[in-house]
């Protein structure tokens, strides 16, 4: 093989292979948007429908659309999301209120029936009995057709509705400390009627069956034994047919890695235009407000969540304060939520803005003032949509809430006006990158010809991943002036922003900036980096589009999602495989540089992938995305260890390590020591080991038994998570371990950050464009 180093401003030709990926890239980026587009309006067409009126074999109305489409707009605006969750969606802590009130609901009916035929209650009539009445109210249950305009309820479902609705009402309005809820303050008293309206409409979706089919709206979700649901055919043979694929695919994946793009092939290129260290330039010197905020940011997450795990031990306070009453569970979870989006994406962009004179090979005029610009931006949106999200679950903001408060959908509290500022920042973010990028991208693409192979380069691949950053943040503001009527259709754009986020942008990102990193650090070539770029984004996509369906099985949506969402979802594990592979061979060409200046951050990079594989790939797509896994596991504290693991674990350890590596070359020839941050990673990581054995896994296994024995009501309440005090205070050891990582982390940024402020004699500046 002969190994060269280009010339400056020249990059290595592109290799067969690539050319070949390239091809097979844009077959599959537009045969999954394709499958996407035709999926989206399948779901349209079969979402679980809105009837215009419900009312009583006599006519006498229940419950209007209007009702049904302002308790939805309630049940937002009182964040009712982020303290329960409904079809399974949002906080782990509180009832689920489709499971809780289907219960209910069917054991008044079932109390209403044997009062109408035997005139007792049903606990007052014998077990032949009983067993008559069960049958008759699934049957009514089941029967009820919520596909008609005007909907004709049974008497008894009628009077169940009629008794429950003001229980609830009244329920959603009250404090109860001991259940760790604050009331709604957000609602009132005709506010919590709409409500609790929904409530009761969304648990009928549960059980009623979709016309001509033997199954519910959602699929039989959730598991519950008293009205009879149970997993579908569908549910079961595509779990199986899931799990026959992935292991086809691991293996077919690992095949072609090892033949195609492992393989070094002739006049492979070295670029290592990071070794070696030049004088910061005037934009890449205003990062160090961007480590402040993400070491700022952590620590309140860390904090709103310390004091979150408390609520589910000691309920009615925290160490004696009342802090329910001051901060409700819903804002501190929307804030835990929302924190790690921050952080995280403010190391990003920092990271991007610190390439962009570096890779453009100069300062563009006026990039200091835009680097300011951006941050200043993103700090105002942060801090209004925080104050928004505080003041909209008190009750404070009241007429503007969906433009100013809190949106009430998990991941997206932030009101509609900070979601928009947040998508300019994102924007102004790309356009910056562009800007400096720009005359290397057009480089790159007359090097390569002027022909489409030349969009291809591991810059162009970078920079493209910045901006689906920003472009899928769009589809959760469908609509964009008000709530969507229906909550499945709400929460089919909020997961397109969330999934494809995760499991598409934020991972193309990933390879695209740890494949950058590698070549810019001389450890691999150009063609083996942008060879197995370019095959970990074919598979991201192939996961990442349609793999969206597996957060839809059980929403309301049609059940083609079952299929669709179980096969896609699976393949989001095989980019993880060989980001774990790619991250072992790069700590082998590292170990074998003695004076290599970045072996903290590929520490951290190196811990970024291992999570990636074992928090998204083993804890979640490998396991918890197979139908009938799902079923029962949905919304439990199995599904906290895949968040916590995958979030913090893979895209935040990538985060802190592209820091490391923008401080360690912005050190530049200055003294440096690696011990505060290694002692951080490794406490990080036992963090998240403690918290896996100590409280996710001892909670999520019976809870998750729970669910399969005695349905996901039981499983959600506070009944059973009474029965796991023990292990919910074993939460807090790791908790402790992982904010003193957190704190040497901020403390390791700040010296850091101090010690530059030291001038270098004798390094080189690049060169910054005139001003004007």
């Amino acid at each position: 093989m002969n190994a060269t180093l280009p010339s400056t401003g020249q990059a290595g030709p592109q290799d067969r292979t690539s050319k070949v990926l390239i091809w097979i890239l844009l077959f599959v980026i537009v045969a999954c948007f394709l499958g996407m587009a035709a999926a989206t309006r399948s779901t349209y067409r079969q979402v679980a429908p809105l009837p215009q009126q419900m009312v009583t074999a006599d006519g006498t109305p229940v419950m209007s659309y209007a009702d049904i489409v302002g308790g939805k707009s309630g049940f937002q605006k009182a964040d009712l999301m982020d303290y329960g969750s409904l079809y399974g969606m949002g906080s782990a802590f509180g009832e689920d209120y489709t499971a809780e009130y289907l219960v209910q609901l069917a054991r008044e009916v079932r109390n209403d029936l044997a009062l109408a035929r035997y005139g007792k209650p049903f606990d007052a009539i014998d077990a032949d009995r009983q067993s008559g009445i069960t049958n008759s109210m699934r049957e009514q249950l089941r029967g009820i057709d919520l596909s008609q305009s005007q909907v004709v309820l049974p008497d008894a479902v009628a009077k169940a509705i009629e008794a429950l609705r003001p229980r609830i009402a009244t329920a959603l309005l009250t404090d109860d400390f001991g259940k760790g809820y604050t009331g709604a303050r957000a609602l009132n008293p005709t506010s919590a009627s709409q409500t609790a309206n929904f409530l009761l409409y969304s648990s009928l979706t549960t059980v009623a069956r979709r016309p001509g089919k033997d199954y519910s709206w959602t699929s039989n979700w959730p598991a519950e034994p008293l009205v009879g649901n149970a997993p579908t055919k569908a549910t079961f043979v595509w779990t199986w047919a899931s799990f026959t694929m992935v292991f086809f695919a691991i293996g077919a994946v690992l095949v072609i890695f090892r033949l195609w793009i492992e393989p070094k092939a002739a006049n492979e290129t070295f670029e290592p235009a990071l070794l070696g260290f030049k004088a910061a330039t005037p934009s890449q010197k205003a990062l160090w407000k961007y480590f402040l905020v993400v070491a700022g940011v952590l620590l309140v997450q860390i904090l709103a969540g310390s004091i979150m795990a408390h609520y589910y031990t000691d309920r009615v306070s925290f160490y004696g304060i009342d802090v329910g009453k001051w901060l409700p569970f819903a804002f501190l979870r929307s804030v835990h939520l929302q924190a790690p989006i921050i952080w995280i994406g403010v190391s990003w962009i920092a990271a991007g803005l610190f390439l962009a004179p570096l890779i453009g090979g100069r300062e563009p005029a006026r990039q200091k003032l835009l680097v300011d610009l951006i941050f200043w931006v993103l700090v105002t949106i942060v801090a209004g949509a925080l104050i928004g999200d505080y003041l909209g679950v008190m009750g404070m903001v009241d007429e503007h809430w969906f433009w100013f408060g809190n949106q009430g959908l998990s991941y997206l509290e932030l009101g509609r006006f900070w979601q928009i500022g947040f998508f300019v920042g994102l924007t102004v973010w790309c356009l910056v990158l562009l800007r400096a990028f720009g005359p290397t991208l057009k480089s790159l693409f007359k090097q390569g010809g002027g022909s489409i192979y030349g969009l291809f380069r591991i810059e162009h691949l970078l920079w493209i991943s910045t901006l689906t950053v920003a472009l899928f943040y769009v589809f959760g503001m469908i609509p964009l002036g008000s709530p969507n009527p229906s909550f499945s259709i709400t929460d089919f754009w909020r997961w397109w922003v969330v999934h494809l986020w995760v499991e598409l942008a934020f991972e193309l990102f990933t390879a695209a900036v740890t494949g950058y990193f590698l070549m810019a650090l001389g450890l691999v070539s150009r063609q083996m980096v942008e060879r197995a770029v370019l095959f970990e984004w074919v598979l991201i996509f192939i996961g990442g589009v349609l793999g969206t369906g597996h957060h839809l099985y059980w929403a309301g949506e049609p059940g083609l999602w079952v299929g669709v969402g179980s096969m896609f979802s699976f393949v989001e594990v095989l980019p993880l495989v060989l980001l774990v592979l790619e991250a072992i061979d790069q700590q082998l060409h590292i170990r074998a540089k003695k004076e290599f200046p970045y072996k903290l951050a590929y520490l951290y990079i190196l811990g970024a992938a291992f999570w990636n594989f074992v928090g998204a790939g083993v804890f979640g797509g490998g396991t918890l995305n197979a139908p009938l896994v799902n079923y029962y596991e949905h919304g439990t504290f199995l599904t906290l260890n895949h968040a916590h693991t995958s979030m913090f674990g893979a895209f935040g350890l990538l985060a802190i390590g592209l820091l490391y590596m923008v401080l360690r070359y912005l050190n530049g020839e200055r003294p440096w020591s690696d011990r505060i941050g290694v002692w951080a990673f490794w406490l990080y990581n036992t963090g998240l080991v403690m918290w896996i054995v100590l409280n996710f896994y001892p909670i999520g296994w019976p809870q998750l038994e729970a669910v399969y024995t005695h349905g996901y009501a039981y499983a959600r309440s506070m009944a059973f998570y009474d029965t796991t005090t023990f292990w919910q205070w074993m939460r807090m050891p790791g908790d402790i371990v992982f904010a003193v990582a957190a704190l040497m982390m901020a403390w390791d940024f700040v010296a850091k950050l101090w010690a530059q402020r030291v001038a270098v004699p004798g390094i080189a500046v690049l060169a910054a464009e005139p001003v004007g």
